[in-house]
């Protein structure tokens, strides 16, 4: 088995003609994807993509799920803790940031998540009803 780092995930999934580089390593990314009998996508894999189809690529929330998903469906591909990704994609879609969720998911195992930041987070959480709560320290 081998595992595969966000950049052949990001060429696998992402057609950038101008750039010749990912031009070149696309058809790569597509044959190790597609012909190889196991690969393993690690969690941390899977969280920075999506920051790179995010932030780099302008990929809208619901697109990066569909990749995620497409990914997740895979026959040959494993990806570590995929059912941990795939709530954290169902409280994304809901509106959570993807990695907070799994952040959260994460921490199952405590009473609270302790966070500044109160707009984003733990508003969304307290909104969602998900566990462990989301604290803002006063103090």
């Amino acid at each position: 088995m081998i595992a595969l780092d966000t950049n052949i995930l990001a060429r696998f999934y992402v057609a950038d003609p101008a750039d010749p580089e990912a031009a070149r390593q696309r058809p790569i990314a597509h044959r190790l994807l597609t012909e190889s009998p196991q690969v393993f996508v690690p969690l941390t894999v899977i969280l920075e993509l999506e920051w790179v189809l995010r932030a780099f690529y302008g990929f809208a929330d619901e697109d990066f799920v569909r990749v995620v998903k497409h990914l997740l469906g895979l026959h040959n591909v494993n990806v570590e803790e995929w059912s941990r990704i795939a709530d954290a994609l169902a409280w994304h879609t809901e509106g959570l940031d993807f990695a907070d969720a799994l952040h959260l998911l994460a921490s199952s195992h405590c009473t609270e998540f302790i966070s500044f930041d109160d707009r984003r987070f733990a508003r969304r959480a307290k909104r969602l009803g998900v566990t462990p709560a989301v604290v803002v320290p006063a103090k």
